[in-house]
């Protein structure tokens, strides 16, 4: 017997990294899954993001664990999409009983125009926005909704280092996340419908592992290497690591997912190596 067995998950971000984790190991524990991503390059963003094939690579790898899944091609900005995505889900699946609001962007593009910025926001938290108001309407007493936030939103003058319009973005739409967890959580807590946010430090995904990251980890360097960014990586962190696996972010993500949690809500959890001890926080 799996700790999530009969409940249906959706996944927001699901074709790889942190969402095909999650999907991945809540499946494991016995969940069914609608699973969501865009599956198409945003402008703005430099580095590739997922395609339609990863997205059958996260059906394929929760079929081989016995569980079902439906997965849908949708982008987090349009409500309407994502609604029509739940509600393929909810034809096969009937309920919905935990929501992973994941899916999230870093476009760190030089550019005037501010595109990026608007970009970040709107994937970031617009869309976590949108993954709560299509799910709520579904969600019954027990229900938990997990939101992906970060560790560069809860330290302080990140809006001000993150530098390119759409590090600012992002940054700031991290920061929206976690205030939005704690008025919102209070407005559910009746219903035990419970709301938290996950905050990872770095975490070994193609959002950390690309060019435009390395430079803002190495300044001093021209052209950066992964090598070359990750020894300046674990300076963020107080543990002397790197970055953290999505199976770390996963394993918090299925607590919160499950009846153990079930007393837990309007929390900004921190998973982040002890980054927060060595940086003051925003608030």
């Amino acid at each position: 017997m799996g700790k999530l067995d009969g409940k249906v998950v959706l996944i927001t971000g699901a074709a790889r990294g942190q969402g095909r984790s999650h999907a991945v190991r809540l499946a494991a524990d016995g969940a069914d899954i609608i699973a969501v991503d865009i599956c198409e390059q945003i402008a703005s963003v430099r580095y590739p993001l997922a395609t339609p094939d990863d997205l059958a690579t996260t059906v394929k790898e929760v079929e081989a664990l016995g569980r079902r899944i439906v997965a849908s091609q949708a982008d987090v900005r349009d409500r309407v999409q994502l609604r029509n995505a739940l509600d393929r889900g909810l034809a096969d699946f009937g309920r919905l009983d935990v929501v992973c609001a994941n899916a999230g962007i870093c476009p760190l593009q030089d550019e005037t125009t501010c595109s990026s910025f608007i970009d970040a926001v709107d994937v970031d938290f617009v869309g976590v926005q949108n993954t709560v108001a299509v799910a709520l309407p579904h969600l019954r007493d027990g229900s938990s909704i997990i939101v992906t936030g970060s560790t560069a939103g809860m330290i302080k003058g990140t809006t001000d280092a993150m530098g390119s319009p759409g590090g600012v973005g992002y940054a700031i739409a991290k920061q929206l996340i976690a205030r939005y967890v704690e008025v919102l959580a209070l407005q559910l807590a009746p219903h035990f419908i419970r709301l938290n946010a996950v905050h990872p430090t770095n975490v070994n995904t193609r959002l950390l592992q690309n060019e435009d990251i390395y430079k803002a980890f190495r300044p001093d360097l021209e052209n950066p290497t992964r090598a070359d960014a990750e020894l300046s990586f674990p300076n963020m962190q107080a543990m002397p690591i790197p970055y953290i696996e999505v199976e770390d972010v996963s394993a918090l993500v299925a607590y919160l997912a499950s009846d153990e949690s079930r007393y837990m809500t309007g929390l900004n959890i921190r998973l982040d190596a002890g980054a927060m001890l060595k940086t003051p926080p925003a608030f």
